[in-house]
């Protein structure tokens, strides 16, 4: 077989496996990617001290990407005045990624430089390498609970 033939083989089987990666959500309703106030997308269950919450994630390659890794054990931690971050177990895609505005406290965001998920319950501004990811359904007002804890994170049963 030819070094040509073996990298066309390698070409085509990256795609079947980056369109399958939706298929893995396939029982999740996956809508209008544009913006976050649109009809019913992805949902994430996250669960961490006494809380247990949903996000609702835009259909975009990051958050395809995130639930491809669900579940997930980690940690979330405060960080500044107006965010809890939890690290990842490797880098999400940041393919199509596109700065945003309206930024608002309940966004789910990636921040691509340090590999992290941000979870803002105060005001932000869009800097470059942060993600929208989703938001938290029902607003912020777990995230206001101080401390490090285990975060669970996973697909709705």
């Amino acid at each position: 077989m030819s070094r040509h033939c073996f990298a066309r083989r390698t070409v085509v089987g990256g795609i079947v496996a980056i369109a399958a990666v939706p298929g893995s959500v396939a029982g999740l309703t996956v809508t209008n990617a544009s913006g976050r106030r649109g009809a019913a997308n992805m949902q994430m269950r996250c669960a961490f001290e006494r809380h247990s919450f949903t996000a609702t994630l835009l259909d975009n390659p990051s958050a395809r990407d995130l639930v491809a890794l669900l579940p997930l054990d980690l940690a979330i931690e405060d960080y500044s005045t107006n965010e809890k971050i939890a690290y990842l177990p490797r880098k999400l895609t940041e393919l199509d990624s596109v700065p945003f505005a309206d930024e608002a406290p309940g966004d789910l965001c990636y921040f691509a430089p340090w590999g992290n998920l941000a979870f803002f319950h105060g005001s932000y501004r869009y800097s470059k390498g942060l993600i929208r990811l989703g938001h938290l359904d029902g607003g912020a007002q777990p995230l206001l609970t101080r401390g490090k804890y285990p975060l669970r994170l996973e697909l709705p049963s």
